[in-house]
């Protein structure tokens, strides 16, 4: 089984109410964050609630084993907001709080992770940015009383500060997830290109670029394409995010199949892909949720990007 981690949009420009502690063995907000490698993992459950996901918590706990055991970052280098008693909970101050403690200090040659599983929505925008017309966002845990984070905000926070010689890798698995950096270039799959996704109004304050350094996303899906919760990329059945696991399985499964080869960005993109693509049938369930029983996973992961580059080059954290 599959539900979607999308919520009902707006309704007179207001939110619906519907919509995906101290940390332990990993940083914390008051320490001054390693050089070299940090990563910020955030992940929602929305616990008791009717939008609940079941598959962020193994969610966390791949992306964490992924970036210690393959990556090699170290356990004091991970901010991680979850909802579990050791650590801080992903309200939305916490997160703000979290994107100031992974871009503290950055310098030349650190790689920077941001990490997202929940829900996210989209709405009109409001300040002629947006090719569609539209923002997208995040949903923390207090989302219906606090507010989401609009990608304007993560752009502001996480991209435009990036200096040269850091690099900042977003992984994004949430609905409406693909241009949620707001990055000015994403990259076709069909032509093998890279597609201009600059604001059109020309006004120079909208410049979504870095400030030298490097911002690479890959989201779950495009931005009017939802994302699943599903067991069926899990051997033991679990409940994950569809992109999470099969991006993880990508690049482990890399690393092996390739003979000690470089696993490189189009490999992973490839991956992801055909295993969407052969996956056919999922139920897509749950109250506030647009019900569409047996029906194929309509997700197509997406990269986008500050710059471009040979997607041919090695995936490295």
């Amino acid at each position: 089984m599959a539900e979607a981690k999308r919520l009902l949009s707006y309704n007179n420009g207001k939110k619906n109410s519907v919509n995906r502690y101290r940390t332990s063995g990993s940083s914390s907000f008051s320490e001054q964050p390693p050089r070299g490698k940090r990563a910020l993992l955030c992940c929602v459950s929305y616990k008791n609630q009717k939008f609940e996901l079941k598959g962020t918590t193994h969610d966390l706990k791949n992306m964490r084993s992924l970036l210690v055991e393959q990556f090699r970052f170290p356990l004091e280098s991970i901010l991680i907001l979850a909802e579990k008693e050791r650590y801080s909970p992903p309200t939305r101050k916490n997160i703000e709080d979290g994107f100031q403690w992974l871009m503290r200090g950055i310098q030349p040659g650190d790689s920077l992770v941001f990490y997202f599983s929940g829900h996210g929505l989209r709405q009109r925008g409001l300040h002629g940015d947006e090719i569609d017309g539209y923002d997208e966002t995040i949903c923390p845990l207090d989302f219906q009383t606090n507010g989401m984070i609009l990608d304007n905000y993560i752009n502001t926070t996480l991209v435009r500060p990036l200096i040269r010689g850091v690099t900042l890798h977003a992984i994004i698995d949430s609905c409406h997830s693909g241009t949620v950096l707001d990055l000015p270039l994403v990259y076709n799959m069909n032509t093998r290109t890279w597609d201009d996704n600059s604001p059109r109004n020309g006004e120079s304050s909208c410049n979504k670029g870095t400030n030298g350094g490097k911002a690479i996303c890959i989201s779950a899906c495009q931005d009017y394409q939802q994302a699943a919760d599903t067991s069926a990329f899990s051997p033991e059945k679990n409940m994950t995010g569809a992109m999470t696991c099969i991006f993880v399985r990508a690049v482990k499964g890399g690393a092996v199949s390739n003979n000690g080869k470089k696993i490189t960005y189009q490999g992973i993109l490839d991956h992801m892909h055909q295993s969407l693509n052969q996956e056919e049938k999922v139920s897509c369930v749950g109250a506030g949720f647009r019900r569409a029983l047996r029906r194929k996973i309509f997700q197509d992961p997406l990269l986008s990007s500050s710059e471009e580059f040979d997607t041919e080059t090695e995936f490295k954290l």
